[in-house]
């Protein structure tokens, strides 16, 4: 039997179509055509398929095959019904006088790339060529870790995502919500202030799906306090000064009597901090107890005071006004009595 419409086998070897004879070349040659005038190339549209699914590979048969092969760029697959592949993920589905269709299940980006059916018939050598383009959702591989600055700092995030086609991206800051926002990959924030702190979102997307991860921006600045408030006690009753500080992180309240330090439980007095607010609590105040306070929030920033007055507020006060309103309405009605006379 002649050499014409044969296959000459080989371990890891590529068909190619050479004046109607299928010659073996060394795997990883590049598959091409000899005698062009002697040989029918057809070029199929490219298939597209998402990462995970399944591709089919179907090639057109017709007139008499005596042998056909479905090959990829570096070794053969199938030829006819035996499978050359190690892949447990290629398998042949179709073999017939009409068709020869394989398939590739969990298709990954190692899968892209031309693939060729080689077929031998009765009249005439033929290949036909299909390109598979991979298709893989955005995964965000790098994201700027947790970032903590201090207040007037250059900032600049980054995220950066794989898939194909290549991802685009939005940056936005969530909480608290802002106008600030970005479509690349970085994002700058000059001079950041306390008013830009809190999470920020990256979105990586592209025709298949989105990504989204976040990441906390925590700017630190000096403590801003509020203005003391003065407040009047009667002897002997309960009173509270109340220091409240703006502060990160967390400001650390000191407090003084003119300008000794007060201790808590010193001379029966209690201070209490819960986060940004501190409290000086006499439970029975006495004479000595009353006069000027100051309230120092301290963090590594630097500090800010506010100063109070503890003075004292008479508890009959309210008692004599109603005396004296009592006295002038009476005084009134006397002398409108008398004037009718």
């Amino acid at each position: 039997m002649g050499v014409c419409g044969y296959f000459v086998v080989s371990w890891k070897c590529l068909v190619v179509l050479s004046f109607r004879l299928l010659f073996l070349v060394p795997s990883g040659l590049p598959v091409h055509s000899q005698g062009d005038s002697q040989t029918d190339n057809k070029v199929m549209d490219n298939i597209t398929v998402r990462q995970g699914e399944t591709v089919f590979l179907r090639c057109p048969q017709g007139d008499i095959v005596t042998h056909t092969a479905w090959l990829n760029r570096s070794s053969i697959l199938y030829a006819g019904e035996d499978k050359w592949s190690v892949d447990p993920r290629v398998s042949l589905v179709t073999l017939n006088q009409e068709e020869f269709t394989i398939k590739i299940e969990d298709v990954d980006m190692t899968d892209e790339g031309p693939y060729i059916c080689a077929v031998q018939t009765s009249r005439r050598p033929r290949t036909t060529s299909v390109h598979i383009l991979i298709q893989v959702p955005p995964t965000i591989i790098n994201l700027s870790k947790v970032i903590v600055v201090n207040e007037g700092s250059n900032v600049t995030l980054m995220c950066q995502a794989s898939g194909k086609p290549e991802p685009s991206f939005t940056w936005k800051l969530l909480s608290p919500s802002g106008d600030l926002a970005s479509e690349d990959e970085y994002l700058d924030i000059p001079s950041i202030s306390r008013q830009r702190a809190g999470t920020y979102e990256c979105t990586a997307v592209n025709d298949i799906a989105t990504d989204v991860q976040t990441v906390e921006i925590t700017v630190n600045y000096a403590p801003s306090v509020s203005e003391g408030r003065d407040v009047g006690v009667t002897l002997g009753q309960r009173g509270v000064l109340e220091c409240e500080a703006d502060a990160v992180p967390e400001a650390d309240f000191e407090w003084y009597r003119d300008d000794r330090r007060i201790f808590n439980g010193f001379d029966g007095m209690e201070i209490e901090d819960a986060g940004q607010l501190s409290k000086l609590t006499f439970f029975n105040v006495s004479e000595a107890d009353y006069g000027n306070y100051t309230c120092i929030a301290i963090n590594k920033l630097g500090s800010s005071n506010t100063s109070f007055v503890l003075y004292v507020q008479d508890g009959n006060s309210g008692s004599m006004g109603m005396h004296v309103h009592t006295y002038t309405c009476l005084l009134l009605a006397i002398l409108q009595f008398l004037l009718r006379f």
